[in-house]
């Protein structure tokens, strides 16, 4: 069978800080091309519609894979399976990934027959069962583990056998120089585990994976780097180097390889501080750029988003990233009932430290347990605004004042970081990335007001709402079961290797 991959285009923050390639749906493409079948992928972060149904016409693939992680693209990914069963009826949409995962029954009904079929859980070995399914008979789709039809519901999605066996098709993407995170221009991206044992409440991570974590022998982490062309690197991981012994593995099988790159990470605070002559040692590899999802800066905030971190760890960490000479970027949850003084505090603190400042907005999205404590009270279920850019609960403030205030305390970061004073700092690795042909990392500096405006962002609130997102139905009254939130079903071994690791932090 002919098969055409597709990745959704990008959303509010891909047009200024980073624009990742599209891994998720590699790992897909390489899966089914390794069952045999003719596979093209197309990602919508770096070409556009038009680009897409010309594909479409010239390939005239037998079926189109979409990849959704991301909530706020279920419009474009309903609309583009509707126009494309129009313009030829027998090709196979089907549609997974993380958030489709948690909206698979509506990403059905809005369809309206133009979406075949929902895959929930990892689809590198559901995609070729799914495809052998519609070639030899499609009305069994709804039998297959994962899938969700019209017709039915199969049994629940499984564990993919072993995270060893995935290679994700690189070699499918037409430009990868358009792949950036920062000053790493061009960056590739590579998964070294999969999972997160802890259980913040605003995450989504966590209930995917039913809680559990794998990792990927360190031999076959380091083969996939080998085969990566590109200096700059992502590492994917929700969080990084959980375990030491995995990282310390992964370090000794570069070193004999003698691979240089340039790293970029994201993990926990007291991960950081647990292993700290592990990250050391990464930085002697070549780690320059760490995210820690900081989330608060005060005890109430941390313990409402149930990271289980004490406030004085998180402050620890930054300090132990600064004297290894690491860049360190976090992230602030922003919460619809902040003030102007609440903001201000914010402000201050962001001027305060050296490090990369964001403010998110809290978005309780399907899938997190704030999905259901918190859904009743959203002010839209436009799933266009669901990407932590946008207020979906009820502000304190007025709308148009949160979002000047919510802009305002975001100029921090480009007035620290971006226009005159970034391009003043880092004049040499700019014109040195111009020379090369790159161009994302010096275009990012001067992005922000053009994107970050609150007159763009009050604006979409007012624009035709054609699908809406169904709200849950709960009891005010019950507490949270999380095991009615997993995508994968837990087991006891991962139970227990869990609470060994969160102990452990």
């Amino acid at each position: 069978m002919k098969v055409l991959c597709v990745h959704p285009s990008g959303l509010m923050y891909t047009e200024i800080f980073l624009r990742l390639e599209p891994l998720g749906v590699e790992l897909v493409a390489a899966a089914v091309r390794r069952a045999g079948h003719d596979t093209r992928l197309l990602d919508l972060q770096a070409a556009t519609h038009r680009d897409y149904f010309r594909l479409l016409d010239d390939f005239r693939p037998d079926a189109v894979l979409f990849g959704m992680n991301y909530l706020a693209n279920v419009p474009e990914v309903v609309d583009l399976c509707k126009e494309t069963k129009a313009r030829h009826p027998r090709i196979l949409t089907c549609v997974g990934g993380h958030s489709a995962s948690f909206t698979a029954r509506e990403l059905l009904a809005h369809a309206e027959g133009s979406i075949d079929c929902v895959v929930r859980g990892e689809g590198e070995e559901a995609a070729p069962r799914v495809l052998d399914a519609w070639r030899d008979d499609p009305k069994s789709l709804h039998l297959l583990d994962g899938v969700i039809t019209l017709d039915g519901e199969g049994p629940p999605p499984k564990q993919i056998h072993s995270l060893d066996d995935l290679r994700p098709a690189r070699d499918l993407l037409p430009n990868r120089k358009k792949y950036f995170i920062g000053v790493l221009d061009p960056a590739a991206s590579i998964e070294f585990s999969r999972g997160c044992p802890w259980d913040c409440s605003f995450c989504s991570a966590w209930t995917f994976y039913g809680r559990s974590y794998r990792k990927v022998n360190p031999e076959i982490c380091a083969e996939d780097l080998a085969s990566i062309r590109e200096q700059g690197v992502f590492i994917v991981d929700d969080v990084a180097f959980i375990q030491a012994e995995h990282g310390n593995a992964i370090a000794d099988a570069i070193e004999r390889r003698g691979l240089k790159k340039r790293y970029y990470l994201e993990t926990r605070g007291d991960v950081l501080l647990r292993n700290k002559e592990l990250f050391v040692r990464w930085k002697k590899l070549g780690l320059e750029y760490m995210f820690l999802g900081l989330e608060a800066i005060d005890a109430e905030g941390l313990k409402a988003f149930r990271k289980r971190v004490p406030l004085g760890k998180n402050f620890e960490a930054l300090e132990y990233a600064r004297s290894l000479g690491i860049m360190v970027a976090v992230n602030i949850i922003a919460d619809p009932d902040w003030d102007e003084a609440r903001f201000q505090v914010i402000r201050e603190w962001a001027l305060s430290v050296p490090e990369i400042v964001n403010i998110s907005v809290n978005t309780p999205y399907p899938g997190t347990e704030t999905f259901l404590t918190d859904a009743r009270t959203f002010t839209t279920r436009d799933y266009r605004l669901f990407d932590i850019q946008h207020a979906v609960l009820p502000t304190k403030l007025p709308l148009r004042r949160f979002y000047e205030e919510l802009v305002k305390t975001q100029q921090v970061l480009n007035k620290k970081h971006l226009g005159i004073a970034a391009l003043k700092a880092t004049a040499a690795i700019s014109a040195r990335l111009l020379l090369q042909g790159q161009t994302n990392f010096v275009k990012m500096l001067w992005k922000f007001n053009s994107v970050y405006d609150p007159r763009r962002q009050l604006s979409d609130h007012a624009q035709p709402v054609k699908y809406e997102m169904k709200l849950p139905v709960v009891s005010p009254t019950k507490k949270v079961d999380p095991r009615k939130l997993y995508v994968l079903p837990p087991n006891s071994k991962a139970a227990q290797a869990n609470a060994l690791i969160t102990r452990e932090t």
